[in-house]
């Protein structure tokens, strides 16, 4: 991702992120391989795209996404972070009925584990470890795709939980920036989500689609972004197919990035309107916007888009506690803090939950290597 995105973590390839490995699945997609369809392009909605609200966003290099700022805001810098600021945190929830899903296998476990004498110990277990975050699947690898997601949806079913699932191998993602790779191709890609979808059992589950594949799509020309946005909306109705629980998002940026009508009109061509393929969107993604800001921005967008009542958002409160700095910085800034805990239950109109799909202290490159846990990091953003 550019300047506006954040680390993404490929889970099973670079370090990062909750992993989901799995056993080999040389039968591919395995019996529930859902009917394959061919893109179909959906007609652009009729918007006159309003300039970008902000260059700045917070994003940065490896799989952990986020949104991306303006053009030239893509590279890290060694600039110093601000300092630790004042603002007053935002409320942590202690929703103990959560019903999302904690994998048992990441890099903040695997610290707390085996660091049992260290002092930041019991801040980054209880106040990181202890909750719930996404899985990450950044690696292209068809032959075990299905298997990886199959074992964490069956995880989570087999615990009453809902997973968050994060979906991240579009071709040319991140514009080539920290985060890059992903399948060589939309026709491969295509194939990587029928046997993504396959693993997705018939339990609820959520599905965050391809972090800043909408917002970060100005690198591409336009019959690219067309092509992209009708992979993006075969996605959706390809999952819905396999899992009719299944409840999938679409990327909206953040509330510091494009307008809301802007970013309504590309998510009406990626399916983000129909009820077919979509729930809603997503925001925030490896961001520090302040939940209220992107609340209000979430609700812009998806009155500019259209579409079904019930559409709602999802929001990632990670490190948002804080809310952004305001220099822009989106490598690790000082002064962050995590912002409310995961929950399915916001007490917000349009809003169906706050999740964390950065999972908290994993560096989005400047404070260790991108997409690793680094725990004076993730000491910071929870004390």
């Amino acid at each position: 991702m550019v300047a506006a995105a954040s680390v993404v973590v490929a889970v099973g390839t670079a370090a990062g992120m909750l992993t989901a490995l799995g056993g080999e699945d040389p039968g591919g997609a395995g019996a529930g391989h859902p009917r394959v369809t061919h893109s179909v392009r959906l007609d652009a909605l009729p918007v006159s795209p309003s300039p970008s609200v902000s260059a700045v966003s917070s994003r940065s290099a490896s799989p952990s996404v986020s949104p991306s700022p303006s053009p030239t805001a893509g590279k890290q810098t060694s600039a110093p972070s601000p300092k630790r600021n004042s603002t007053k945190r935002e409320p942590r929830s202690t929703d103990a009925a959560t019903r999302l899903y904690r994998h048992p296998d990441s890099q903040v476990l695997d610290w707390v584990r085996a660091h049992p004498g260290d002092p930041r110990r019991d801040v980054i277990a209880s106040r990181i470890a202890g909750h719930p975050a996404a899985v990450w699947f950044a690696d292209h690898t068809p032959a075990t795709i299905t298997s990886r997601v199959r074992a964490v949806t069956a995880a989570g079913a087999a615990q009453g939980r809902v997973p968050v699932l994060v979906p991240y191998a579009i071709p040319d993602r991140d514009c080539g920036g920290h985060s890059e790779g992903g399948a060589p191709d939309l026709d491969a890609y295509d194939a990587w989500i029928d046997r993504f979808a396959a693993g997705l059992g018939s339990g609820e589950v959520i599905v965050v689609l391809e972090p800043d594949s909408v917002a970060q799509s100005e690198c591409l020309t336009a019959g690219e972004r067309a092509d992209r946005f009708a992979s993006l909306a075969r996605a959706g109705r390809v999952m819905k197919d396999a899992d009719p629980a299944a409840r999938v998002y679409y990327d909206a940026g953040h509330s510091g990035w494009h307008a809301p009508a802007k970013q309504a009109g590309w998510l009406k061509q990626a399916g983000a309107a129909s009820a077919d393929s979509s729930d809603g969107v997503f925001s925030n993604v490896s961001n520090f916007h302040a939940t209220a800001d992107e609340v209000a921005y979430d609700r812009a967008v998806l009155d500019a888009l259209g579409g079904p009542a019930s559409l709602g958002a999802v929001i990632d409160t990670s490190r948002n506690g804080n809310g952004a700095p305001a220099d822009g910085e989106w490598c690790d800034p000082d002064g962050r803090s995590l912002g409310r805990a995961p929950t399915l239950t916001t007490g917000m109109g349009r809003v169906d939950a706050y999740l964390w799909v950065k999972l908290p202290g994993e560096s989005d490159g400047c404070r260790g290597e991108p997409g690793t846990f680094t725990p004076s990091y993730a000491y910071d953003l929870a004390r």
